[in-house]
């Protein structure tokens, strides 16, 4: 919602935002995705994870990545099921997998931790996977 001079209307209870309505709408989109990540860097960070034992390490990398691969789809997609396309799925895909590299070379700094490829491929097949159910998805929902 647009306000007065070109500024947004933030949420209630706010009564008007600084940030013009681009800028508004850009945070909004991206800004769950850097908490993912940054949530991911969190719990890269630890030398272990409480209940880890649980789960293979590839279905926790799996789930975590599939998570942050929707959060960068509706980012990428302007949070709009109409634009998803396989360049939106690719560029969601990329920014996905690209993270789980950088988490990776991330954990080689952690005492206990050590980066693995297979961690990697672990994240870009959670991410794919995920993409994939979030394509088929649109395309059910579009349908009559």
């Amino acid at each position: 919602m647009r306000g007065v001079s070109g500024l947004s209307l933030c949420l209630p209870p706010f009564a008007f935002c600084l940030l013009p309505f681009a800028l508004t709408r850009f945070f909004w989109l991206w800004l769950p995705v850097a908490a993912y990540m940054a949530f991911i860097f969190f719990l890269s960070s630890q030398s272990s994870l409480p209940g880890s034992s649980l789960t293979p390490d590839w279905v926790q990398h799996g789930i975590a990545y599939a998570g942050l691969a929707v959060v960068t789809l509706r980012a990428v997609s302007a949070g709009r099921w109409s634009a998803i396309g396989p360049t939106a799925l690719a560029l969601a895909w990329l920014i996905a997998t690209l993270y789980g590299v950088s988490d990776e070379y991330h954990q080689s700094f952690v005492p206990g931790r050590t980066p693995d490829l297979r961690d990697v491929i672990a994240d870009g097949a959670g991410a794919a996977l995920a993409l994939g159910a979030a394509w088929a998805w649109g395309i059910i929902r579009r349908s009559p």
